[in-house]
């Protein structure tokens, strides 16, 4: 189809008489009539006015393959291919920097993953050989030991180290107050849920690598695969604002401390919000994307 009729059939789709479509454009009635009847050509900027007023792309009026513009002048066919590389280079470059960071932040958190399983092995052995002295902390195993007063060493090597004198009095006031037991389960709940969060993080950063790359491989974003991924991440997010709490919790309830309303933060709801309405917008494109193929078949 020749610009002409597409830009006619879009006026008549927008209900837009030509001398409503002429004022716009600040140009004659006869202007816009010769546009449709394939007697004249607008300049670029006139074609991207009309992309403006008709909330269309520019595809719509001029076609998606650049040979279906020689009906228009070579400086017309430059400056739209100028446009469509320039838009595509930035899109592509967003893209790049996007996922990049989608797949570090999976890394990082991979890389997370076994140092908590560790610490998770390494609580009841810590807590169960635990002793406090004159309000001093010390080992009943010989292979655990507090060296310069705060770093503690398991077999040689450093697994932790206790900043401040007021850290150690709250450990020493923790012991002191619950049960080594009681200790052991509540800080393992809570390293579970800890697991938990960093595998539904590390989907989330995956996906996000996978949705940007398609948007930079595919010529639209409009696909089912983005659509799906969108949802997914958006449920993600939802699933997090109940389980992120749950890992501070039971050391919360230890150490006697008021958790109060975080569970239902605002802001982590309009996050979600944001992000289905993303989805909700890109199934919208894909179904319209669609019904116009339909229509160019017929």
């Amino acid at each position: 189809m020749k610009f002409g009729e597409n830009l006619k059939e879009i006026r008549k789709k927008h209900k837009m008489s030509q001398e409503a479509l002429a004022e716009k454009m600040s140009v004659t009635r006869q202007s816009v009539s010769k546009w449709e009847n394939g007697e004249s050509y607008p300049e670029m900027n006139k074609i991207l006015k009309l992309c403006e007023i008709f909330n269309c792309q520019l595809n719509d009026l001029v076609h998606a393959e650049i040979t279906d513009l020689n009906f228009l002048d070579d400086n017309i066919v430059k400056k739209t291919g100028k446009f469509n590389v320039k838009k595509r280079e930035e899109m592509n470059a967003l893209c790049n920097i996007i996922s990049l960071i989608g797949k570090i932040g999976a890394i990082v958190l991979k890389v997370a993953f076994p140092f908590i399983v560790l610490i998770m092995i390494l609580i009841p052995i810590i807590i169960s050989n635990i002793e406090i002295n004159n309000n001093e902390i010390s080992f009943s195993n010989n292979y655990l030991e507090i060296v310069d007063g705060n770093k503690l060493i398991i077999n040689d090597v450093q697994v932790g180290k206790i900043d401040s004198d007021i850290e150690k009095l709250e450990i020493i006031n923790l012991l002191e107050e619950n049960s080594k037991v009681k200790i052991t389960v509540y800080l393992e709940v809570g390293l579970i849920f800890l697991l938990i969060e960093l595998v539904l993080m590390i989907f989330v950063f995956s996906y996000i690598e996978k949705l940007f790359n398609n948007i930079k491989i595919n010529q639209t974003p409009f696909i089912l695969d983005n659509i799906t991924l969108i949802k997914r991440i958006a449920y993600i997010l939802i699933a997090l604002i109940f389980i992120m709490p749950l890992s501070s919790l039971p050391i919360n309830i230890l150490m006697d401390i008021n958790v109060g309303d975080s569970t239902f933060e605002l802001i982590n709801i309009l996050e979600v919000l944001i992000i289905l309405s993303m989805s909700y917008i890109f199934e919208y494109g894909y179904e319209l994307q669609n019904g116009a193929k339909i229509n160019q078949d017929t």
